[in-house]
């Protein structure tokens, strides 16, 4: 049965911990879904680890668009969320409304995903009208990386906690349905998920948290290294290195393809065949 996003307030109440996973096409998308996680995001963050941009700025709606369409392929019951890209939803509400359409009716996502507090509170109060579910995004907002001055913890300080905590009751209020909190301290993103009603999914930000969710590729073993916040659950890096290498040794030593591998044809059409090519010669 496809998972509906009031399942994810009811696994808050039941105490039940969510995880959640990134996902950026077919094959991965089909794996974590067999797998039963419940909700799969369409990162913005397929710019770093699926294009090799340094960031996600450089991510558009129609990269958004194709990853989300192959996920949601992909899938038969995760609740697919697909990120609002760089200056989706910033310069207007209007823009994010559009924007947000785009992404349930031509890529297929069931909800959306903004990063920002109190400035977006507008857009997600007229997306949410619009009938598209809304996850929040607080803490370290990648695409924020410039402003922020790279990538760092957010909410170390007094006032930074503080405006943080008002901006989940904030996005609460405005009807998101779940709030994401990034490289939050475990104790401040703990306060913050017994403060709401809606769920929260931590990265970097404690068990204190509802759940968590994790890019693919570090728990894979399919990055270029493993991030503090990440664990990795398999080291498919060597794995894959090793089969190329080997595929590699089979080919310059004759061994690959073998009949096994190859396409055969009937022995009296091969021998009539010939017949003709030896004729034409």
């Amino acid at each position: 049965m496809p998972v509906r996003i009031t399942k994810f307030q009811e696994m808050k109440q039941m105490g039940e911990r969510i995880p959640c996973i990134t996902a950026y096409d077919y094959p991965t998308a089909k794996l974590a879904d067999a797998a039963g996680i419940p909700l799969i995001l369409v990162g913005d963050s397929l710019g770093n680890v699926v294009l090799g941009f340094g960031s996600t700025v450089h991510v558009t709606m129609d990269d958004m668009v194709r990853h989300t369409q192959a996920v949601v392929r992909g899938t038969r019951e995760a609740l697919i969320v697909a990120d609002m890209p760089f200056m989706s939803y910033q310069a207007s509400p209007e823009d994010a409304v559009r924007n947000a359409g785009i992404l349930i009716q031509e890529a297929g996502a069931h909800a959306v995903k903004l990063e920002g507090g109190e400035f977006i509170t507008e857009a997600v109060g007229r997306i949410t009208n619009a009938g598209i579910p809304v996850l929040g995004h607080l803490g370290l907002t990648p695409q924020s990386v410039n402003q922020l001055g790279g990538y760092r913890v957010q909410g170390r300080t007094l006032p930074q906690a503080q405006k943080l905590l008002d901006d989940a009751v904030e996005l609460e209020a405005a009807g998101v349905f779940g709030i994401v909190l990034e490289s939050v301290p475990g104790p401040l993103a703990e306060v913050v998920t017994k403060r709401l009603r809606v769920p929260t999914i931590g990265i970097g930000a404690g068990a204190g948290c509802d759940g968590q969710i994790q890019v693919l590729h570090d728990l894979l073993g399919l990055s270029d290294r493993v991030p503090k916040h990440a664990k990795q659950y398999a080291n498919l890096n060597q794995v894959i290195e090793e089969a190329i290498a080997a595929y590699m040794g089979d080919v310059r030593d004759g061994d690959f393809p073998t009949d096994e591998h190859t396409a055969q044809i009937d022995d009296a059409v091969l021998r009539e065949f010939m017949g003709d090519v030896a004729a034409d010669r």
